[in-house]
């Protein structure tokens, strides 16, 4: 079962498994098929986490984020606001477009040791979809050409980004074929060369060429030190299913299992999805899970991080305590501090067992707007996730790796996988991941259900409920204290496999992307028994 945020995508993960890859080669595969066809999301100069659990059961978190180039300071940037929700805008947007915003790239690094550890296909087959889609083209879908449109501004600023996505000036439109022969040609060294075709070799040096006229701090040295890293997973309970998440700087795990431990002395089930009791109980544990998020987000190589405290029955059991049923409330962090949106998901299971829930991104839409010239590469803008701010917790240092809300979660049931989910989104990912599992253990939804039902999001300010919750839950909210916005969407499409008792897996996409889900079924016929036609 595959399921990925585009339809090429799937084909190409398919067409792996198909020629006997397993999962990771496929997911893997649907990544650089993935820079083709949704270039503004997911890119080789991007980065990002796979959650993977292998047919023994062992689960492992690949960590490829970016890291600060070792020339980063505290200071590189000019804030112009301490306020909530402007709070990292700098002076000339210099964290989010342009050379100075891109951080050391590590989703390449961490796809090829994701494939050579635990793939079973050679990195020149894995590749060799997305080869295909840029150099002969793909057509383009509305939601590329949605978003091209939207950023036409920006990526008329950037010579190579102006040529492929705004023709004659004009964005590109839907079912246009969009032809990249330049990045394809990227992608074949990285299939002669490996990763050290971007770490050590050609492709790294037209990046740093590129960024070095621009103005921008990366080095070779920043290239050829980077390392991915392997990381435990976090685990909890809730209901009677496992819970397994990314550790930081994630912030999914810690802070999903917090707060279902909050919220399992709540009777949800009983309240019912979607009323206003539910989502009062919703929009608490989410504010203060985003007060306490700035201790368990960051670099553990930086900061002391106090997992352990976060995630344990008795922070749970203080804090349900603090909640109001009938009021909201402004929340704080309840530890000491310890100071120092768009994106791509795919889920894949394979018949022995291996499951991979991965999700990658270059940050924002389209990254730094920054194309580099003669290999067709996107470079991320992930320095705008530290804090321009000096002195903080998630401030910049040099080397010190970006936090995220990136969510490949896992749920298990007696020990074996149940369900593999996640989703694009920014700050949004990991309280719309929390709301799928709700939905699944308490409201009893199915899969398809899980992922498409209206989402809600707060981190402690304004309150936002996709339109199709009922108004009158919104009046309900308001009147207890809620600042409520009503919006179209919350984060991005989720994607996800559930894996029954019997082993029938089922996919599910959800309406906010282009997610397709892909199975296969049937297999090979068995030794020895043939046909006969009298």
């Amino acid at each position: 079962m595959v399921v990925t945020n585009h339809p090429l995508a799937s084909g190409a993960a398919t067409q792996i498994l198909l020629e006997g890859g397993n999962a990771i080669d496929a997911a893997v595969a649907a990544l650089f098929a993935l820079t083709v066809v949704e270039p503004m999301m997911v890119g080789v100069l991007g980065g990002g986490m796979a959650h993977v659990r292998s047919a023994s059961g062992e689960h492992s978190i690949i960590d490829g984020l970016s890291t600060a180039p070792l020339a980063a300071r505290a200071d590189m940037f000019e804030p112009l606001s301490t306020e909530l929700a402007s709070y990292r805008l700098t002076r000339n947007q210099a964290n989010e477009y342009g050379a100075l915003a891109v951080a050391v790239p590590g989703a390449l690094a961490g796809w090829c040791e994701l494939l050579r550890t635990r793939g079973s296909l050679p990195l020149a087959d894995v590749l060799e979809p997305a080869i295909r889609l840029a150099e002969r083209g793909f057509t383009v879908t509305p939601y590329l050409a949605t978003n091209a449109a939207n950023h036409a501004r920006v990526l008329s600023q950037d010579p190579g980004l102006a040529e492929l996505f705004l023709p004659q000036g004009r964005p590109i439109l839907a079912g246009t074929r969009l032809v990249q022969a330049d990045y394809g040609a990227s992608l074949r060294e990285i299939a002669r060369s490996g990763p050290s075709a971007l770490y050590e070799g050609p492709l790294g040096l037209a990046l740093i060429d590129e960024l070095s006229r621009r103005g921008g701090v990366l080095t070779p040295g920043d290239l050829a030190a980077y390392r991915t890293r392997q990381r435990a997973p976090i685990r909890g309970h809730y209901r009677g299913v496992e819970v397994l998440g990314p550790p930081p700087p994630a912030s999914s795990g810690v802070h999903i299992v917090q707060m279902l431990k909050i919220l399992e002395g709540f009777d949800l089930r009983g309240l019912g999805f979607g009323s206003t009791a539910s989502i009062h109980l919703l929009a608490e544990v989410l504010g203060i899970a985003f007060a306490d998020r700035s201790l368990a987000t960051a670099d553990p190589d930086f900061v002391d991080v106090p997992i352990d405290d976060l995630i344990s029955d008795a922070y749970a059991a203080e804090r349900r305590a603090q909640i109001n049923p009938h009021r909201a409330q402004t929340w704080q962090p309840g530890l000491p501090r310890h100071e120092s949106a768009d994106t791509t998901h795919v889920t894949v299971a394979d018949a022995a067992g291996n499951v991979v829930a991965t999700t990658q991104t270059i940050n924002g839409l389209f990254g730094a707007c920054v194309r580099i010239p003669g290999t067709g590469m996107i470079a991320n803008n992930y320095m705008y996730n530290f804090d321009p701010h000096p002195g903080h917790a998630l401030s910049i240092a040099p080397g010190k790796r970006v936090f995220t809300s990136m969510s490949p979660m896992m749920l298990l049931k007696d020990g074996a996988p149940w369900v593999a989910l996640g989703l694009p989104g920014g700050l949004r990912i990991f309280p719309s991941a929390l709301q799928a599992i709700i939905n699944l253990v308490d409201h009893g939804m199915s899969l398809q259900q899980a992922v498409e039902a209206p989402r809600v999001w707060t981190e402690g300010g304004t309150l936002e409920l996709e339109d199709t919750l009922a108004d009158d839950v919104a009046l309900g909210l308001t009147k207890r204290g809620h600042s409520v916005q009503k919006v179209p969407r919350i984060a991005g499409g989720m994607n996800a496999v559930s894996i029954d008792a019997e082993g029938m897996m089922t996919g599910a996409a959800c309406w906010r992307a282009d997610g397709t889900p892909v199975a296969i079924a049937g297999g090979l016929a068995q030794a020895g028994i043939g046909f006969s036609i009298a």
